[in-house]
């Protein structure tokens, strides 16, 4: 289960790193491990107990420094007070919480029964923001999997906790839809994973061209559905009719 912070959960301070801000120290663990921190990545395991807390304060402080680059008077506008505190709640327990907390448990089962028949879970509502902008990505995904007697069964609102997970961090569409096959696919092994997403972008309609009516579209074929034309055809007939 995506666990929110411990308010009273901070780790004790690294003998001689006092002052060193703790998205530094969580920097340097992971290019000395050379692993890769980009926006839709997961660094969870190289956060040590209680430094979320001390994450969000440091956000808190730095979203200040950006209301006031926007000339707002924090002192005495009543509307922006605690503002830069809940962006900060916002950013790092909610909307982004999925590069920083580990992965959700999943009961898995033996496919006892060797279920063998494509399986179709969805609409699932997906939350997202994009990378570029930050502007919220809202939308549906639909999931098809053609299990086999090795495939590990999971119960479908696993599926949701899956693309929570992945979707709560800065995402560009297509490779959230990527990034989500790849979870599936590696959890319950099946003989093949489809999945659409329909989604609306705010950056297109809050900003830019502000166009309201449009969304994006794309899927992920894997398995047998990227090989048998019928079978794929099966799904995308069986997905409920999209307005």
């Amino acid at each position: 289960m995506l666990r929110k912070i411990d308010t009273a959960e901070r780790p004790e301070p690294d003998a001689g790193d006092e002052g060193t801000p703790v998205s530094l120290k969580i920097r340097e663990r992971l290019v000395a491990a050379r692993r890769r921190f980009n926006a839709n990545d997961n660094i969870a395991e190289f956060i040590r107990p209680g430094e979320l807390e001390l994450l969000l304060d440091e956000v808190e402080d730095k979203m200040k420094d950006v209301l006031e680059s926007l000339v707002i008077d924090l002192e005495n506008d009543h509307n922006t007070e605690n503002t830069a505190r809940r962006v900060a709640k916002m950013y790092v327990n909610e909307v982004f919480k999925g590069r920083y907390v580990t992965a959700p448990s999943l009961t898995e089962f033996p496919n006892a029964e060797h279920l063998n028949e494509l399986m179709i879970v969805g609409p699932i509502t997906v939350r997202s923001a994009c990378s570029h902008h930050f502007c919220p990505i809202i939308g549906k995904l639909w999931i098809g999997v053609m299990p086999n007697e090795k495939t590990n069964v999971i119960g479908l609102s696993k599926y949701a906790r899956l693309a929570e997970w992945v979707m709560s961090r800065p995402q560009i569409q297509e490779e959230a839809v990527v990034q989500l096959a790849d979870l599936i696919q590696e959890r319950t092994q099946p003989d093949g994973l489809a999945l659409v997403v329909e989604a609306e972008h705010f950056c297109m309609q809050w900003r830019g061209v502000k166009e309201m009516d449009s969304k994006m579209i794309n899927s992920v074929m894997r398995g047998v559905f990227l090989k048998d034309s019928n079978l794929r055809r099966e799904f995308l007939a069986l997905i409920p009719r999209r307005n």
